[in-house]
């Protein structure tokens, strides 16, 4: 979301699988992407804030009971088998990123937004971030 003429709040939310780590290298990624749409070619994240939302459920577990009967004697033996644990939820992240053209004040202490993106940089503008590793 842009919030002036070279300021904007970028917001990732990755799966649980991705962890922290994946969501702000997500978040990265983006900030450098819409640096690059907005015409600029540099940024500095100037803040930045996460939020783990990532549950495990342990689903309802089932018994066995097995047992036998002689000489006036029972003899049971029960068994619980847990039910499946489902992980859902997940890592989101926000940043606040100021954006430079090349040259301008400030410039020279911002990340290059193709650098970090790499090789094949215009096509990961085309397409934009869905992937956090």
């Amino acid at each position: 979301m842009r919030t002036s003429a070279n300021t904007m709040i970028v917001q990732t939310s990755a799966a649980a699988v991705c962890g922290g780590t994946g969501a702000l290298a997500a978040s990265q990624r983006l900030a450098a992407i819409e640096t690059i749409r907005a015409g600029y070619d540099r940024y500095i994240i100037t803040s930045g804030e996460a939020q783990n939302n990532v549950r495990v459920t342990q689903l309802p577990g089932t018994y066995n009971t097995e047992g036998t009967y002689g000489r006036g004697v029972m003899q049971a033996t029960t068994t619980y088998q847990p039910g499946p644990t489902i992980v859902s939820g997940s890592h989101d992240q926000g940043l606040a990123v100021v954006m430079f053209h090349e040259g301008e004040p400030g410039a020279q202490q911002a990340v290059g937004a193709r650098e970090v993106l790499g090789s094949g940089w215009e096509e990961k503008v085309k397409k934009g971030v869905n992937f956090c590793f």
